[in-house]
């Protein structure tokens, strides 16, 4: 039995990218009607079967252009930011989408007469970063406070989940490669969370369950090197490669070449960020500002992967059954 409409629209911006699908069906769940902003409502048809006929409905709209988010807004109760990029793409750039993206945003809600947005940023938004992306995402957050002080940020650690671009990348290189690269040694901490326990905090935002003003951090139950992560995958998939150690500054000549070429499978600015560890401060778990803290009990690693890494089996998930 579906659950009944609450009477509320919800514009979520991103709706159709990794984080945002998973929001939409969060807060279709809790009866909200969302209005699903993209650049392609043509690509976004696979988001209406989340909800009940009629519940989620994809318009266009691109970051780069007020008009469009301005026409997003109109008439919604709540709206989520969800837009992020890994790598600039053409005029996707980090400053359109990641700086300039969610002021205007923010500026479009309160301009509708809506008190504040939910971003979703990162946990590593910095603003002194010699990353862009981090630098970017700082700016973001900057723009959607200063313009609605009442606003919530969502700070995750590496998100995972069935569409995630960090396990699935490297199982899919595990497929064909002997060898796999430990970037900067593979010593960077991770706190990896599962996507649906981000959903479900963006959904408790909507709610009004989170504090006005506050910048929480998503971390899962456990902290993880970047090289036990792959040995976890790697076990999971039933996988015997190399880990191939490869210090920070030959990590980082090797993408400033690789980000030249589509789909590069990492760029110099991403190896930048594995300087730092993305984990949740001491300060969020004090506060309780984080998925713990808001009452969700976040799920481990070895309890999803194996949902969605057992395509990457010598036969599949019909590996799920054999020994290992």
């Amino acid at each position: 039995m579906s659950t009944p409409l609450n009477g509320k629209l919800v514009t979520v911006f991103g709706a159709s990218g990794f984080i945002g699908r998973h929001i939409v069906q969060a807060l279709a769940r809790r009866g909200y009607r969302v209005r699903a902003a993209v650049r392609r409502p043509d690509l976004a048809t696979h988001l209406q079967p989340l909800g009940a006929p009629g519940q989620i409905m994809p318009v266009q709209a691109n970051l780069r252009y007020r008009w469009s988010i301005e026409r997003a807004v109109i008439g919604a109760d709540a709206v989520v930011n969800a837009v992020g990029i890994l790598a600039p793409s053409g005029k996707q750039t980090f400053d359109a989408v990641q700086a300039f993206g969610p002021r205007a945003i923010a500026e479009a809600a309160r301009a509708a007469g809506i008190d504040r947005v939910t971003h979703v940023s990162a946990i590593g938004a910095d603003a002194d970063s010699k990353s862009a992306y981090a630098r970017t995402k700082a700016a973001g957050e900057a723009g959607v406070l200063e313009t609605l002080p009442d606003s919530i940020i969502l700070r995750p650690s590496i998100v995972f989940g069935p569409e995630d671009d960090f396990f699935n990348q490297f199982a899919g290189m595990a497929r064909f490669s002997p060898a796999l690269p430990l970037l900067g040694n593979g010593v960077t901490k991770f706190q990896p969370v599962y996507v649906c326990d981000v959903a479900e905090a963006v959904a408790k935002a909507v709610d009004g369950d989170l504090a006005a003003g506050s910048i929480y951090e998503l971390g899962g139950p456990e902290q993880k090197s970047f090289k036990e992560c792959l040995e976890l995958m790697l076990e999971i998939t039933r996988h015997s490669r190399a880990l191939l150690p490869i210090p920070f500054p030959i990590a980082s000549a090797m993408g400033k070449i690789f980000q030249v070429f589509p789909g590069a499978p990492f760029t110099e600015d991403q190896v930048e960020l594995l300087k730092t560890d993305n984990v949740v401060s001491d300060a969020a778990v004090k506060d309780s500002r984080t998925l713990e803290g808001i009452g969700i009990k976040p799920a481990t690693l070895a309890s999803i992967l194996p949902t969605y890494l057992d395509r990457f089996r010598e036969h599949g998930q019909y590996d799920a059954h054999r020994p290992a």
